[in-house]
């Protein structure tokens, strides 16, 4: 998503007017812009929303860059999308040329968003919202733990046919600006998941794993499963030294040294399924990708 600069017209107007009636929004649309700090008047940030503007007034905008985007499901209210491994959610500041919004903005214009996040190297089901109260009532649903979700993965050594990690977890002790790090911890927050190994690769000692997270902390599939030494494999954080953490997100390791070090060019986690009730209606969705198939391609 491209950041490019939209020029306006020079009318003398305070600066919530002029974007009230260029843009033909609400005052607190207008008003969002400028806390934003998207509109400059002559190179100067225009912070004071009541200011008067005189001269050269422009105005940052995004512009959506879609590349495709595969939808699973849709109605008036929201959609389901498979998310690539690789592209961010939201933009990650002006440096950031694409990202989910790129595609949900084309598709359904800026109304809409994500009711959930996924990590960038997470693939799979995502629940996209079209308009403002749905993005209020699917939020609400994910708040209550009323969607149930469920992953798979594909994670070193062999797995139990079935097991479940009860462990607390919080933000690492050690946590820098690097990348947001969680632990296990007697005094973090409460965490259940539960996993069903479907298959072993005996030749690879890798199994592919169903994860059901039955609370929603960040990094939970991750972290509970390295903390039981079934690390998931392409893992760009847990498990390596800070050095190589800066190096994969900074785009600096080559995808062979990546390979040797966590096991895959990617981590290999997928949202695989939603369900829940939505205008009492329920709803099961399912992804439709062959995603061991691309677990695999990923090991070489």
């Amino acid at each position: 998503m491209a950041y490019i600069k939209k020029k306006l017209s020079n009318n003398g107007k305070k600066a919530f007017r002029l974007l009230m009636d260029e843009l033909k929004i609400s005052m607190r649309e207008a008003q969002k812009l400028i806390d934003k700090k998207r509109l400059f008047c002559n190179g100067i940030l225009v912070e004071e929303k009541n200011k008067f503007l005189d001269g050269l007034v422009e105005l940052i905008i995004y512009e959506n860059n879609p590349k495709g985007l595969e939808v699973v499901y849709e109605n008036d209210d929201f959609a389901v999308v498979e998310k690539p491994s690789g592209v961010l959610t939201h933009p990650n500041g002006r440096n950031c040329n694409y990202s989910l919004c790129d595609e949900i903005w084309h598709l359904w214009s800026e109304k809409a968003c994500v009711a959930h996040r996924l990590d960038k190297e997470t693939s799979g089901l995502l629940l996209i919202a079209k308009h403002k109260n749905a993005q209020i009532e699917l939020k609400t649903m994910f708040e209550k733990r009323l969607v149930q979700k469920s992953y798979l993965t594909l994670v070193k050594g062999k797995t139990k046919k079935e097991f479940i990690v009860d462990k607390k977890m919080d933000l690492a002790k050690d946590y820098d600006a690097v990348k947001t790090r969680m632990q296990i911890c007697e005094n973090g927050k409460e965490t259940l998941t539960q996993f069903y190994t479907l298959e072993y690769f005996k030749n690879l000692d890798a199994s592919l794993v169903l994860a059901k997270p039955l609370t929603g902390r960040q990094h939970q599939i991750r972290l509970h499963l390295f903390h039981v030494k079934h690390k998931i494999l392409g893992d760009p954080l847990y498990g390596l030294e800070k050095i190589q953490i800066e190096q994969i997100l900074d785009g600096k390791m080559s995808e062979t040294e990546r390979i040797q070090i966590t096991g895959a060019k990617r981590l290999l986690l997928h949202s695989f399924s939603l369900n829940f009730i939505y205008k009492n209606k329920n709803f099961s969705i399912q992804s439709q990708k062959n995603i061991k198939d691309e677990f695999l391609k990923n090991l070489s």
